[in-house]
This record gives structure tokens, C-alpha cells and sequence, in this order.
């Protein structure tokens, strides 16, 4: 900590070190900077001197500040997952950071994280912090758990669920992450006056004055320029990420450890699996590939799992987590907005089901709103534009071009809109609890597979235009993940179905013979 402590300090504060020497420098006087220095580097320093931490039977505890004092304690059986990082400085000091998630939203000064442990220390402090999921039930004493008794029998208990893979960098360009990263700097580079110095350049002047031809030729190569340089950035980010990916399972907690110059371990408590979630984006989509994100209590809403990879090796995974056999009890807790049911996954038998059942269509009222949507408002558009040039107004024809342009891709919009949309149920067997399986977009397209125990509140909703059609948005509210899961525009007399299926009783009426 005396040295990562005062190096990530200078770092943080670069801005102001230049700041110092530029005024340092018209004064004449050097010493401002060195002082500034020795003012972050002290600051620093007190760190080391003033943190501390403690795990009592109940609680873990953390007390740092020097002026202002502060202490953080939280209960060990609200542990949901334990983070640990090292990034190169880390790493070559052999220490790493540990983060405590406890499912609750709290600003980065609140988190619980304990900076520069030494490196073999953590993986005892990880398994006594989640020894309650070994426990078998939450309400086992926390204080009766020893990190031997908590461990595996032995290492080879936990199993493989997924690799990273190298091949699976060609995915990276087909998300948006390369243009989330350029996107700040090219708009930085033009706050700062580089339009300006671009668009009045001799040779962008001289290619104004050429045919249009040659503007084609350059807005082509411009174009191209940029989304290559856009996947170089995406790839880059990629992996620097998810190098290394390993998905392993132990029956009572999934890890997950991937990066190249920063690693990240996750372990996360499996009793508060809930399903899962596929993510395909349309270009992921497209080429044959997806995401995968688990759907737990007390994590982030979108807890990845593998980031853009074959949907091959996505299936292979979701089986697997949704096939394994986890035993659980039902929990309860005091908040009565977040109740945490049991651990009810299905069989492995029932695991490609999930995966692969095919999901009922919504019918013609849906598909019939998908094309009213996608092509309303252009229609509008364009009987504006049409009132306008009859009444004598100029429109140029390429505004009409646009619109012939624009009318086939929506319509193949809708179209995909509506061939992704649908939903299933899986009902209860042999014990097993019952699945709602739900999927819908087309640019972002998710399929939700939620078990039933973990749906806490359904809401039926229906806009104007959805009571006209005869149709509703079905909402299953959960504890876990996104928190609410949708079924569009499903029709009305199929919603009571849909809700009485996945959660028999909870609408009230009389059992069916």
C-alpha cells in the first residue's frame, strides 16, 4: 500500500500536477509542483496507516479516514459476491483489491473494498466470506463455518463451464464497444476547435471544389477508415477484458476470471441463480454469435457471464447452468420487496429445452403492430412532405430518395421485430419449479429464461393502442437481474393464461381439474 497508494494518486491527479508545473514554470518557481507532490503523496500515504478491517462471526468491518473517520460494516450472510482484482502495479507487488457485493446500489465512496492485500491471503478471505453458501441454508451461524469446512473436498470439484476461446476476438466490431470509445474522443478533438482546423485544410478545400464523384470516393474512404479504426478500438477493449475467460462451477459458487493487464476474479453465490439471459444483438445475431448474462438476486442487473462468443459455446454454458442439479430450501428475508426464494433449477435432462423450445408467435394483432409502428412514421412523414410540394413548397429529391430507401428497411425491420418476438412456458414436473421463457427485440434482442420461484409480482399493462388491438404487455417482476421481464403485446385472453401457468394460484382461481 506505501507505494500502490501514492503511484494510482499521481496518476489520479495528473491535471493538477500539470497545472502546477505550467504555473510553476511562468513563475519561476519549480517548488510548487515538488510541493504538490509531496501534498498527494502524504495524503497517500495515510492510508496504509489509517485502514483496517476485521471478520467478526457476524459481520465484516472496515475503518479508513484520517479527518473524517468512516466505518463500514455488513452482515456475512448478506455477502452475495466477492470481486478481486490486481492490475499490473498489483500484481507485480503480489496483492489485489477485494470488493464485497451485497446486492445494494451505493456510490463508489460506500463499497465495501479493501485495496492491496496481500495476493495469498485472498483466496481463505474469499471462501470465509461466502461460507454461508456452503452452509446449505442461510440461517446456519455464520460463526460455526471454518474456511476449512467451507472449502471444497478438493480442488478438482469445481468444473469447467466455458473457455475463452481466441477466435472469438472476430466478434468484438459487431458490438458497439469500439464506437462507445471513439465516440468521446472524436467529440473531445471537435469541442477543441478540430472541425475548424479540418474543414478549413488546403486539401479538404481542394476536394470540395472536385466532382462529386471524388467526394464520393473520399466520404467512402472516410467511412471505411472509421470503422476500422472502430474495431481495432473494440477488439482492443475485448481483450484487454476477457482474455483468459474461465467459467468454473463448484456446485455451490460460480467464478468467473478473465483480463490481460488487469485480471478480475468474481465468485458469485449460485442459490441466487434465477435463469438466464441471451443476449443477440443484430450483428452478433447475424454472424452466429450472442451473450450470455445470469439472472441472480443481489448482483449487478446485467451480470455477464461470456461476452460475445459462438452461440454454440453460449448454449453449452446456459445448459449447463440451467441444467445442473443445485439443492436449496426456501429463504426468506425481512424486506418485503426483494424475498429470495430456493434454489429450483431444473434437471440436466430439462436443460436443452430451455435452450432450444421453440416459443409461441403473438399473433396477427402483434405482427400487425410491429409494421404500424416501424412504418407510421414515415407514412406521417412523408403525407406532410406530400401536402408541402402540392401547396407550391420546394422538396428535394433526394428527401424522396431517402424515404424509397428507408420504406423496405423498416418494413424488413418489422419483420424481424415481430420473428423475434414470442414466449413459452415450461411447467413444473417431478419437483421442478415451472420457466417462463420470453424473448423480444430485433437492433437488441434478449431471451429471459426465468424460473418461477423467482417471479415475485405480475402487472398487466395495455396502452390505448394495445386495448384497441386486443393485446397486452405481461410483466413478471423478480428480485433478480433486470428486475422486470416483458411479454409484448400478447393477446389479453392469453395473459391470465400465460400468468396462471408459471405461477398457478397466484390470480385466484379455482383450480383446474
Amino acid at each position: 500500500m506505501l507505494l500502490v497508494h501514492p503511484v494510482t494518486e499521481l496518476i489520479r491527479f495528473i491535471p493538477v500536477l500539470i497545472a502546477t508545473l505550467v504555473a510553476g514554470a511562468r513563475a519561476d518557481s519549480p517548488l510548487w509542483s515538488l510541493t504538490v507532490v509531496g501534498v498527494i503523496v502524504a495524503f497517500a500515504l495515510t492510508r496504509w496507516f489509517t485502514t483496517t478491517y476485521r471478520i467478526t462471526p457476524d459481520n465484516v468491518e472496515l475503518r479508513t479516514g484520517l479527518i473524517q473517520r468512516k466505518r463500514l460494516s455488513v452482515p456475512r450472510n448478506r455477502v452475495r459476491s466477492v470481486d478481486v482484482e490486481a492490475d499490473l502495479l498489483h500484481r507485480a507487488l503480489g496483492l489485489a483489491v477485494l470488493s464485497i457485493g451485497t446486492g445494494q446500489h451505493t456510490d463508489k465512496r460506500e463499497q465495501f473494498k479493501l485495496d492491496s492485500l496481500d495476493a495469498k491471503l485472498v483466496p481463505d478471505l474469499r471462501t470465509t466470506l461466502l461460507a454461508h453458501t456452503r452452509a446449505g441454508t442461510e440461517s446456519a451461524a455464520p460463526q460455526s463455518i471454518t474456511p476449512e469446512a467451507a472449502a471444497p473436498a478438493v480442488a478438482g470439484d469445481a468444473v469447467e463451464i466455458a473457455h475463452w476461446q481466441a477466435e472469438w476476438v472476430r466478434y468484438a466490431p459487431l458490438s458497439l464497444t469500439g464506437f462507445a470509445i471513439i465516440a468521446p474522443v472524436v467529440g473531445l478533438a471537435f469541442q477543441y476547435g478540430f472541425a475548424q482546423i479540418f474543414l478549413k485544410s488546403g486539401t479538404v478545400q481542394d476536394v470540395g471544389h472536385r466532382s462529386a464523384g471524388v467526394i464520393a470516393g473520399v466520404i467512402a474512404l472516410l467511412i471505411v477508415l472509421l470503422v476500422v479504426v472502430v474495431s481495432v478500438a473494440a477488439c482492443a477493449r475485448y481483450l484487454l477484458t476477457w482474455f483468459g475467460l474461465q467459467v468454473h462451477d463448484d456446485g455451490k459458487t460460480l467464478t468467473i476470471r478473465h483480463g490481460l493487464l488487469t485480471t478480475r476474479q468474481t465468485t458469485l453465490d449460485l442459490a441466487r441463480l434465477r435463469g438466464a439471459t441471451v443476449n443477440e444483438p443484430l450483428l452478433l445475431r447475424l454472424a452466429g454469435a450472442a451473450e450470455l448474462e445470469a439472472i441472480m438476486t443481489g448482483t449487478s442487473p446485467r451480470q455477464k457471464i461470456l461476452p460475445q462468443a459462438p452461440r454454440a459455446a453460449v448454449h453449452r454454458t446456459l445448459a449447463h447452468l440451467l441444467g445442473a442439479v443445485r439443492a436449496g430450501t426456501t429463504n426468506t428475508t425481512s424486506s418485503a420487496t426483494q424475498p429470495i426464494s430456493a434454489v429450483s433449477a431444473v434437471g440436466a435432462a430439462d436443460a436443452p429445452a430451455l435452450v432450444t423450445v421453440p416459443l409461441l408467435p403473438h399473433g396477427p394483432a402483434a405482427r400487425r403492430r410491429r409494421y404500424t409502428r416501424a412504418l407510421g412514421p414515415l407514412a406521417a412523414a412523408a403525407a406532410v412532405l406530400l401536402v408541402i410540394s402540392l401547396a407550391g413548397g420546394h422538396v428535394p429529391p433526394w428527401v424522396w430518395i431517402a424515404f424509397a430507401v428507408a420504406v423496405p428497411l423498416a418494413v424488413a425491420l418489422a419483420w424481424d421485430r415481430y420473428r423475434g418476438l414470442g414466449h413459452a412456458v415450461l411447467p413444473a414436473t417431478d419437483g421442478k419449479p415451472a420457466w417462463l421463457i420470453t424473448r423480444s427485440g430485433c437492433l437488441d434482442r434478449d431471451r429471459d429464461c426465468l424460473e418461477a420461484p423467482g417471479v415475485i409480482g405480475w402487472t398487466v399493462r395495455q396502452t390505448f393502442f394495445q386495448r384497441r388491438a386486443g393485446v397486452a404487455t405481461v410483466v413478471a417482476a423478480s428480485a433478480a437481474g433486470k428486475k422486470r421481464y416483458h411479454v409484448i403485446d400478447l393477446p389479453l385472453e392469453r395473459a391470465w393464461e400465460l400468468i396462471e401457468a408459471v405461477t398457478p394460484g397466484q390470480l385466484g382461481l379455482p383450480a383446474r381439474r
